[in-house]
């Protein structure tokens, strides 16, 4: 559309700066005929005829920077053609060493007010509300896009990846001794003698028929029973004895508990240990279904609340971009800071691809035909170098006026 603007504009001046040519030969062929009658149209005569030189002198040398006048292969014409791979390079390189600098970009990023703006535009409720509403609805986009194998896959990485560079036994190490410390392994080892003593309680029976069938058939079923009480008796009297605060019992498992943490500090095996069982657990076909299962999950009630009218992500979100677009505009401080890091950030990127910009245009300028790369030219500068010829015909007019007067002062005073 633009282009289309820009050639009936120079279209327009074409004809005017061309009519202008024809009307001063005109012009000039009227008066060289009437001139033996009226003496004074030598004025006009010699008018014409400078002006006619001065637009036929400037139609050649506008004509020539596009084409060749005429269609005749004339040296030094259709210059933009025949030189426009040149002109690519030389307009690339005034581009990048005068345009795209520090000095230039940084000045010109001063004067605007980058976080400013954006925080004006967001603390507007129908802005805020918009840009919530254009982010939510692309929330079931971008998650179909996603396969679910590969985020259970980058779940996985990410979750081996913390735990490998986490060493486990030291903290365990660290934990045991604070639950230590506190009591809590007297605790552990009385509900462990609970669940014994409980366990023996359940299975005398079972105790009693293990006795009798291992027994010899010839051995008198007294003598089970017996065995069997004794038995009893002692393991009862052993988990008597391991309740006392006092017994050798409780030493022992303070020792082992002591023992423990310490190997858990100071021994890789522990710590190899370990890391096999996470690596057990995490490649474990449940961890991955499990981890399948959380994303399908998660994506179902983001997908489902993003369509949703009452979305509560749309109202969080639109809350927290509201919330922080009033607080930015609020300080003035942190808005410098921000102005500061993008003109800094904005500069920094431009410049340091300011070859690249600038050699966009010379392989764009390259790619053009010797006739687009003219038309394009003569579109945009076209009808600035029409108005040339239109001056270039009434200044030679004037001129050739001048020359006429001056010819007429030094002939009538010779005479």
């Amino acid at each position: 559309m633009q282009e289309q603007e820009q050639a009936i504009q120079l279209n327009k001046t074409r004809r005017l700066a061309t009519g202008l040519l024809l009307t001063m030969a005109v012009l000039f062929v009227v008066s060289r005929l009437l001139q033996p009658r009226y003496h004074y149209l030598s004025f006009v005569s010699a008018f014409a005829e400078a002006a006619m030189v001065g637009a036929l002198a400037d139609w050649f040398a506008v004509t020539a920077l596009f084409r060749s006048p005429l269609g005749l292969p004339i040296p030094h014409t259709a210059i933009i053609p025949r030189n426009k791979d040149r002109i690519g390079d030389s307009l690339s390189n005034f581009l990048e060493h005068n345009f795209i600098t520090q000095e230039v970009i940084r000045e010109e990023l001063r004067a605007i007010d980058f976080s400013g703006a954006a925080a004006s535009w967001l603390s507007q409720p129908e802005n805020s509300r918009s840009v919530s509403r254009q982010v939510v609805r692309s929330v079931p986009s971008l998650l179909k896009v996603v396969e679910d194998e590969d985020v259970r896959q980058f779940m996985q990485n990410r979750l081996s990846s913390a735990l490998e560079n986490t060493k486990f036994a030291p903290i365990l190490a660290e934990i045991l001794t604070v639950l230590v410390a506190s009591g809590h392994h007297r605790a552990l080892f009385h509900h462990m003698i609970g669940l014994a003593a409980r366990a023996l309680e359940h299975n005398k029976p079972y105790i009693r028929w293990k006795i009798h069938e291992h027994s010899p058939r010839w051995m008198p079923k007294a003598f089970d029973e017996k065995l069997y009480v004794r038995l009893l008796e002692a393991v009862q009297s052993t988990l008597d004895e391991m309740r006392d605060e006092d017994s050798e019992w409780q030493t022992r498992f303070q020792n082992l508990a002591n023992e423990f943490i310490e190997q858990l500090r100071t021994s890789p095996e522990y710590e190899a240990k370990i890391d096999a069982v996470l690596g057990d657990i995490l490649n474990h076909p449940l961890v991955r279904d499990y981890t399948l299962h959380v994303w399908h999950d998660v994506k179902s009630r983001l997908i489902a609340d993003a369509v949703s009218p009452d979305s509560q992500m749309r109202a969080k979100l639109d809350q927290a971009v509201s919330a922080f677009a009033n607080e930015l505009l609020r300080d003035q401080k942190v808005q410098k800071k921000l102005n500061q890091w993008i003109r800094i950030f904005a500069t920094e990127t431009i410049v340091g691809r300011r070859e690249d910009i600038a050699d966009l245009v010379s392989r764009v300028i390259r790619k053009w035909d010797a006739e687009t790369m003219s038309r394009k030219l003569e579109l945009h500068v076209g009808k600035d170098l029409q108005y040339i010829r239109i001056n270039g015909t009434i200044v030679g007019g004037l001129v050739g006026l001048v020359l006429h007067a001056i010819t007429l002062l030094l002939w009538s005073s010779g005479a």
